[in-house]
Protein backbone atom coordinates (compact mmCIF):
# COMPACT_ATOMS: atom_id res chain seq x y z
CA UNK A 1 0.00 0.00 0.00
CA UNK A 2 1.44 3.36 -0.98
CA UNK A 3 2.57 5.42 2.03
CA UNK A 4 1.21 8.56 0.36
CA UNK A 5 -2.36 7.24 0.30
CA UNK A 6 -4.51 8.18 3.25
CA UNK A 7 -6.08 5.21 5.03
CA UNK A 8 -9.65 4.68 3.87
CA UNK A 9 -12.62 5.20 6.09
CA UNK A 10 -14.76 2.11 6.71
CA UNK A 11 -17.36 3.59 4.35
CA UNK A 12 -14.88 3.34 1.46
CA UNK A 13 -15.12 -0.45 1.64
CA UNK A 14 -18.86 -0.66 2.11
CA UNK A 15 -20.37 -3.42 -0.02
CA UNK A 16 -22.39 -2.36 -2.99
CA UNK A 17 -25.91 -3.77 -3.21
CA UNK A 18 -25.54 -7.57 -3.44
CA UNK A 19 -27.26 -9.49 -6.17
CA UNK A 20 -27.77 -12.48 -3.84
CA UNK A 21 -30.50 -12.69 -1.17
CA UNK A 22 -29.68 -10.89 2.09
CA UNK A 23 -30.06 -14.11 4.08
CA UNK A 24 -28.66 -16.81 1.80
CA UNK A 25 -29.64 -20.45 2.03
CA UNK A 26 -28.27 -23.53 0.31
CA UNK A 27 -30.14 -22.81 -2.92
CA UNK A 28 -28.66 -19.32 -3.16
CA UNK A 29 -24.99 -20.38 -3.39
CA UNK A 30 -23.55 -18.64 -6.48
CA UNK A 31 -22.08 -20.69 -9.29
CA UNK A 32 -18.81 -22.27 -8.11
CA UNK A 33 -17.04 -25.61 -8.61
CA UNK A 34 -19.40 -28.46 -7.71
CA UNK A 35 -16.94 -30.01 -5.23
CA UNK A 36 -16.60 -26.72 -3.39
CA UNK A 37 -20.34 -26.10 -3.30
CA UNK A 38 -21.23 -29.61 -2.10
CA UNK A 39 -18.23 -30.27 0.13
CA UNK A 40 -18.07 -26.96 1.93
CA UNK A 41 -21.83 -26.76 2.37
CA UNK A 42 -21.82 -30.14 4.07
CA UNK A 43 -18.61 -29.74 6.05
CA UNK A 44 -18.52 -26.22 7.51
CA UNK A 45 -18.19 -27.39 11.12
CA UNK A 46 -15.53 -30.00 10.32
CA UNK A 47 -13.65 -27.37 8.33
CA UNK A 48 -13.29 -25.14 11.40
CA UNK A 49 -11.85 -27.95 13.54
CA UNK A 50 -9.61 -29.50 10.92
CA UNK A 51 -7.75 -26.61 9.34
CA UNK A 52 -4.23 -25.54 10.41
CA UNK A 53 -3.30 -22.07 11.57
CA UNK A 54 -0.62 -19.98 9.88
CA UNK A 55 3.03 -19.46 10.93
CA UNK A 56 3.94 -16.37 13.01
CA UNK A 57 6.35 -15.21 10.29
CA UNK A 58 3.39 -14.67 7.98
CA UNK A 59 2.17 -11.77 10.15
CA UNK A 60 5.31 -9.75 9.34
CA UNK A 61 5.01 -10.68 5.66
CA UNK A 62 1.41 -9.39 5.56
CA UNK A 63 2.55 -6.12 7.07
CA UNK A 64 5.83 -5.53 5.28
CA UNK A 65 5.28 -7.14 1.86
CA UNK A 66 1.53 -6.79 1.42
CA UNK A 67 0.85 -3.55 3.31
CA UNK A 68 -1.81 -4.83 5.70
CA UNK A 69 -1.67 -2.23 8.47
CA UNK A 70 -4.25 -0.56 10.70
CA UNK A 71 -6.84 1.21 8.56
CA UNK A 72 -5.99 -0.60 5.33
CA UNK A 73 -9.02 -1.70 3.30
CA UNK A 74 -8.67 -5.50 2.95
CA UNK A 75 -10.89 -8.00 1.13
CA UNK A 76 -10.66 -11.64 2.21
CA UNK A 77 -11.90 -13.38 -0.95
CA UNK A 78 -13.11 -16.95 -0.56
CA UNK A 79 -13.04 -16.44 3.20
CA UNK A 80 -14.70 -19.72 4.12
CA UNK A 81 -15.53 -19.87 7.81
CA UNK A 82 -13.14 -17.02 8.59
CA UNK A 83 -9.98 -18.91 9.56
CA UNK A 84 -7.76 -16.35 7.83
CA UNK A 85 -10.24 -13.50 8.30
CA UNK A 86 -9.67 -13.70 12.03
CA UNK A 87 -5.93 -13.20 11.52
CA UNK A 88 -6.57 -10.23 9.23
CA UNK A 89 -8.95 -8.61 11.70
CA UNK A 90 -6.26 -8.64 14.39
CA UNK A 91 -4.06 -6.38 12.24
CA UNK A 92 -6.42 -3.42 12.71
CA UNK A 93 -7.28 -3.39 9.00
CA UNK A 94 -10.84 -2.78 7.82
CA UNK A 95 -11.74 -6.27 6.60
CA UNK A 96 -14.61 -7.45 4.46
CA UNK A 97 -14.99 -11.21 4.00
CA UNK A 98 -16.43 -12.40 0.67
CA UNK A 99 -17.65 -16.02 0.51
CA UNK A 100 -19.96 -17.80 -1.96
CA UNK A 101 -21.02 -20.80 0.17
CA UNK A 102 -23.93 -19.85 2.40
CA UNK A 103 -23.14 -22.35 5.17
CA UNK A 104 -19.53 -21.19 5.42
CA UNK A 105 -20.56 -17.54 5.45
CA UNK A 106 -23.13 -18.19 8.18
CA UNK A 107 -20.44 -19.76 10.38
CA UNK A 108 -18.11 -16.80 9.73
CA UNK A 109 -20.79 -14.33 10.78
CA UNK A 110 -21.36 -16.21 14.03
CA UNK A 111 -17.67 -16.55 14.89
CA UNK A 112 -16.63 -13.04 13.76
CA UNK A 113 -19.57 -10.71 14.44
CA UNK A 114 -17.30 -7.67 14.15
CA UNK A 115 -16.37 -8.46 10.54
CA UNK A 116 -18.61 -7.66 7.59
CA UNK A 117 -19.32 -10.86 5.67
CA UNK A 118 -20.97 -10.73 2.24
CA UNK A 119 -21.88 -13.36 -0.32
CA UNK A 120 -20.04 -13.08 -3.61
CA UNK A 121 -17.64 -14.83 -5.95
CA UNK A 122 -14.27 -14.02 -7.46
CA UNK A 123 -15.95 -12.85 -10.66
CA UNK A 124 -18.70 -10.90 -8.87
CA UNK A 125 -17.23 -9.12 -5.85
CA UNK A 126 -19.96 -6.86 -4.37
CA UNK A 127 -17.65 -3.90 -3.78
CA UNK A 128 -17.05 -0.58 -5.58
CA UNK A 129 -14.26 0.06 -8.06
CA UNK A 130 -10.86 0.96 -6.57
CA UNK A 131 -12.11 0.49 -3.00
CA UNK A 132 -9.53 -1.96 -1.60
CA UNK A 133 -5.85 -1.69 -0.73
CA UNK A 134 -5.43 -5.47 -0.59
CA UNK A 135 -7.26 -8.56 -1.82
CA UNK A 136 -6.27 -11.73 0.02
CA UNK A 137 -7.03 -15.29 -1.13
CA UNK A 138 -6.02 -17.81 1.54
CA UNK A 139 -6.43 -21.48 0.58
CA UNK A 140 -8.75 -20.33 -2.19
CA UNK A 141 -7.23 -18.94 -5.39
CA UNK A 142 -6.88 -22.35 -7.09
CA UNK A 143 -10.70 -22.59 -7.14
CA UNK A 144 -11.12 -19.48 -9.29
CA UNK A 145 -7.78 -18.94 -11.05
CA UNK A 146 -9.08 -17.37 -14.24
CA UNK A 147 -8.39 -14.20 -16.17
CA UNK A 148 -11.94 -13.05 -15.42
CA UNK A 149 -11.32 -13.39 -11.68
CA UNK A 150 -8.08 -11.43 -11.87
CA UNK A 151 -9.91 -8.76 -13.89
CA UNK A 152 -12.48 -8.48 -11.10
CA UNK A 153 -9.84 -8.31 -8.36
CA UNK A 154 -8.05 -5.60 -10.32
CA UNK A 155 -11.34 -3.70 -10.53
CA UNK A 156 -11.80 -3.51 -6.76
CA UNK A 157 -8.12 -2.80 -6.02
CA UNK A 158 -6.74 0.71 -5.95
CA UNK A 159 -3.77 1.48 -8.22
CA UNK A 160 -0.71 0.10 -6.46
CA UNK A 161 -2.85 -2.25 -4.37
CA UNK A 162 -1.71 -5.78 -3.57
CA UNK A 163 -3.06 -9.23 -4.33
CA UNK A 164 -1.92 -11.80 -1.75
CA UNK A 165 -2.23 -15.55 -2.40
CA UNK A 166 -1.56 -17.95 0.48
CA UNK A 167 -1.60 -21.72 0.83
CA UNK A 168 -0.71 -24.31 3.47
CA UNK A 169 0.59 -27.57 2.00
CA UNK A 170 1.42 -30.71 3.97
CA UNK A 171 5.12 -31.65 3.80
CA UNK A 172 5.02 -35.09 2.18
CA UNK A 173 8.73 -35.75 2.82
CA UNK A 174 7.54 -37.37 6.07
CA UNK A 175 6.45 -40.96 5.18
CA UNK A 176 3.20 -41.00 7.18
CA UNK A 177 2.24 -37.63 5.69
CA UNK A 178 2.77 -39.12 2.24
CA UNK A 179 0.40 -41.98 3.21
CA UNK A 180 -2.12 -39.44 4.49
CA UNK A 181 -1.94 -37.67 1.14
CA UNK A 182 -2.38 -40.94 -0.78
CA UNK A 183 -5.58 -41.70 1.12
CA UNK A 184 -6.87 -38.23 0.26
CA UNK A 185 -5.61 -37.67 -3.28
CA UNK A 186 -7.08 -40.79 -4.86
CA UNK A 187 -10.49 -39.10 -4.58
CA UNK A 188 -9.58 -35.70 -6.02
CA UNK A 189 -10.67 -36.25 -9.62
CA UNK A 190 -10.54 -33.00 -11.58
CA UNK A 191 -10.73 -30.77 -8.50
CA UNK A 192 -8.30 -27.84 -8.78
CA UNK A 193 -5.63 -27.86 -6.08
CA UNK A 194 -2.64 -25.68 -5.27
CA UNK A 195 -0.02 -28.39 -5.66
CA UNK A 196 -1.10 -29.11 -9.25
CA UNK A 197 0.15 -25.64 -10.24
CA UNK A 198 -2.48 -24.97 -12.90
CA UNK A 199 -3.39 -21.72 -11.12
CA UNK A 200 -0.05 -20.29 -12.23
CA UNK A 201 -1.27 -20.26 -15.83
CA UNK A 202 -3.27 -17.04 -15.31
CA UNK A 203 -0.02 -15.10 -14.89
CA UNK A 204 1.28 -12.89 -16.39
CA UNK A 205 -1.79 -10.66 -16.28
CA UNK A 206 -1.76 -7.09 -17.66
CA UNK A 207 -3.16 -5.57 -14.47
CA UNK A 208 -0.53 -7.06 -12.15
CA UNK A 209 3.22 -7.18 -11.78
CA UNK A 210 4.79 -10.63 -11.52
CA UNK A 211 4.04 -12.23 -8.14
CA UNK A 212 6.86 -12.50 -5.61
CA UNK A 213 7.06 -15.72 -3.60
CA UNK A 214 7.90 -16.43 0.04
CA UNK A 215 7.88 -19.72 1.91
CA UNK A 216 7.56 -20.56 5.60
CA UNK A 217 7.49 -23.72 7.70
CA UNK A 218 4.51 -24.48 9.86
CA UNK A 219 2.97 -27.29 11.92
CA UNK A 220 -0.62 -28.22 12.71
CA UNK A 221 -0.47 -29.48 16.28
CA UNK A 222 -3.28 -31.16 18.17
CA UNK A 223 -4.97 -34.51 18.75
CA UNK A 224 -4.68 -36.85 15.78
CA UNK A 225 -8.46 -36.82 15.60
CA UNK A 226 -8.38 -33.11 14.70
CA UNK A 227 -5.18 -32.63 12.70
CA UNK A 228 -5.46 -35.84 10.66
CA UNK A 229 -9.00 -37.23 10.63
CA UNK A 230 -10.98 -33.98 10.71
CA UNK A 231 -8.46 -32.24 8.47
CA UNK A 232 -8.89 -34.77 5.68
CA UNK A 233 -12.66 -35.00 6.16
CA UNK A 234 -12.83 -31.20 5.78
CA UNK A 235 -11.32 -31.44 2.28
CA UNK A 236 -13.99 -30.35 -0.20
CA UNK A 237 -14.02 -33.45 -2.39
CA UNK A 238 -13.85 -35.79 0.63
CA UNK A 239 -16.73 -34.02 2.37
CA UNK A 240 -18.75 -34.35 -0.85
CA UNK A 241 -18.28 -38.13 -1.12
CA UNK A 242 -21.20 -40.51 -0.53
CA UNK A 243 -21.47 -41.61 3.10
CA UNK A 244 -20.01 -45.07 2.53
CA UNK A 245 -16.96 -43.76 0.67
CA UNK A 246 -16.37 -41.07 3.28
CA UNK A 247 -16.58 -43.74 6.00
CA UNK A 248 -13.93 -45.75 4.12
CA UNK A 249 -11.61 -42.76 4.04
CA UNK A 250 -12.12 -42.23 7.77
CA UNK A 251 -11.36 -45.90 8.48
CA UNK A 252 -8.16 -45.70 6.41
CA UNK A 253 -7.02 -42.63 8.35
CA UNK A 254 -7.69 -44.32 11.69
CA UNK A 255 -5.73 -47.36 10.51
CA UNK A 256 -2.84 -45.07 9.58
CA UNK A 257 -2.88 -43.61 13.10
CA UNK A 258 -3.05 -47.05 14.73
CA UNK A 259 -0.16 -48.37 12.64
CA UNK A 260 2.12 -45.35 13.24
CA UNK A 261 3.61 -45.10 16.76
CA UNK A 262 4.39 -41.39 16.30
CA UNK A 263 0.67 -40.80 15.80
CA UNK A 264 -0.97 -43.39 18.04
CA UNK A 265 0.92 -42.91 21.31
CA UNK A 266 1.24 -39.15 22.03
CA UNK A 267 -1.85 -37.11 22.99
CA UNK A 268 -0.85 -34.45 20.43
CA UNK A 269 0.90 -34.77 17.09
CA UNK A 270 2.38 -32.19 14.74
CA UNK A 271 1.58 -32.42 11.04
CA UNK A 272 4.35 -30.58 9.13
CA UNK A 273 3.30 -27.95 6.61
CA UNK A 274 4.91 -25.51 4.21
CA UNK A 275 3.18 -22.16 3.81
CA UNK A 276 3.50 -20.54 0.37
CA UNK A 277 2.80 -16.81 0.09
CA UNK A 278 2.65 -14.78 -3.13
CA UNK A 279 2.22 -11.05 -3.57
CA UNK A 280 1.40 -9.24 -6.83
CA UNK A 281 1.15 -5.46 -7.10
CA UNK A 282 -1.55 -3.88 -9.25
CA UNK A 283 -0.02 -1.64 -11.87
CA UNK A 284 -0.81 2.05 -11.85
Amino acid sequence: MSSSTAPPSPADLSPSAPTEPATPGPASTPSIHAAAAAGYSAGADTYVKGRPDYPPELHAWLRDSVGIVPGAAVVDLGAGTGKFTQLLAKTGADVIAVEPVAEMLARLRVDLPGVTGVQGTATAIPLPDASADVVVCAQAFHWFATTAALDEMARVLKPGGRLALIWNLRDAHVPWVARMNEITDRHEGDVPRFYKGTWRGVFPHPAFEAPSESQFTNAHTGPAEDVIVKRVLSTSFISALPDDQRATVEAQLRRLIDETPDLKDPPHVAVPYLTFAFCARKRG
